[in-house]
């Protein structure tokens, strides 16, 4: 079967040819999936998508008229795919519904400890030969209250490193984990996760009712000086309501794996370009603010079952088979 990957990057390409049977076709492109490129997947029986691709129902259309009716998401998030123009058009959407979660959750914890202990800063300095710990003053994790919205694999795996720092945990989530009530864990409203939370961390999917979920009425209800993290999707926070949180000192730290408009920009280098994206570019300004561009998922162990996963899923379509994570 012929496969054509959009939003290719080089490590990309070496994980799936080295997981991948040799009845496999690639074709790595590296632009992303939207009604301009669908046409390169011509002849093709599947495509591969990522996390910025478009599958909205316009590209769907264009990939069934191009005879293709196989679309394996190389990421556990589906908030960029129609399903029901999906299931309108016989189009199977395959996924991998858990990839290392503890990747995300490490990552996670440790833009938590970079924030609070200010070893970006720390870094920058010694390099310098500055050895002034003015400046650098942190906070112990421990005994910290930790407010985790959504406790899904990767949210169990933030709960549960957490709980070995010595923080209290508060959680939000329509189905209550067991496993997390006897880590010490309570099931609390999001009123009360705001309002008790020193840190909170976002765990949660994209969906119509989660969009801008932290907002300017949320962030009123937060402690001043709160530590905001999201490792989740960019639109789960309204940005501008978050900087003016940030000038206010409403928000006192906050770190950032995702972006809402993270499309244009992450997973490319862009250092000789002048960025046009005035909100993020403000963000960028701010000394108590961690960036890194979606980068959480990004670990040997994850890349090996993100491409074990697909290649299952594809050779499942070939075989008129169900692979157990289809949408």
């Amino acid at each position: 079967m012929k496969v054509t990957v959009f939003s290719s990057q080089p490590y990309d390409e070496r994980a799936l040819r080295q997981y991948s049977p040799d009845n496999i076709n690639w074709q790595f492109l590296p632009q992303k999936l939207d009604l301009l490129s669908v046409a390169a997947a011509a002849g093709s029986d599947a495509v591969c998508v990522f996390v910025n691709d478009d599958l909205s129902a316009t590209v769907l259309q264009k990939l069934s008229e191009l005879g293709i009716f196989a679309v394996a998401l190389r990421c556990a998030g589906f908030n960029n795919v129609d399903l029901t123009a999906a299931k309108k058009l016989g189009v199977k959407v395959m996924r991998v519904p858990a990839y290392s979660p503890q990747a995300v959750a490490e990552h996670t914890v440790g833009m938590m400890l970079c924030l609070s202990r200010k070893f970006h800063k720390a870094y920058n300095r010694t390099r310098d030969n500055n050895f002034d710990l003015n400046g650098l003053l942190g906070f112990n994790l421990y005994q910290k209250t930790v407010g985790l919205i959504g406790t899904g694999r990767i949210g169990i795996a933030t709960a549960r490193i957490l709980r070995g720092f010595g923080c209290e945990l508060l959680c939000v989530d329509p189905i209550e984990n067991p496993e997390l009530q006897q880590l010490g864990a309570r099931y609390v409203s999001l009123s009360e996760l705001y309002q008790q939370s020193d840190i909170i961390s976002l765990h949660c999917p994209l969906t119509p009712q989660s969009q801008h979920l932290i907002n300017e009425e949320t962030l009123a209800q937060m402690k001043s000086g709160v530590m905001l993290i999201n490792t989740s999707r960019g639109a789960l926070i309204n940005t501008k309501a978050v900087i003016q949180a940030l000038k206010s000192a409403k928000i006192g730290y906050l770190g950032l794996d995702v972006y809402e408009q993270e499309a244009d920009l992450f997973f490319k280098d862009l250092s000789d370009q002048v960025i046009s994206d005035e909100v993020f570019q403000r963000l960028l300004t701010f000394p108590n603010v961690l960036i890194t561009g979606h980068q959480a998922f990004f670990t040997k162990e994850a890349m090996a079952q993100i491409s074990q996963t697909t290649i299952h899923n594809l050779l499942s379509f070939s075989r008129q088979q169900n692979s157990g994570n289809e949408l």
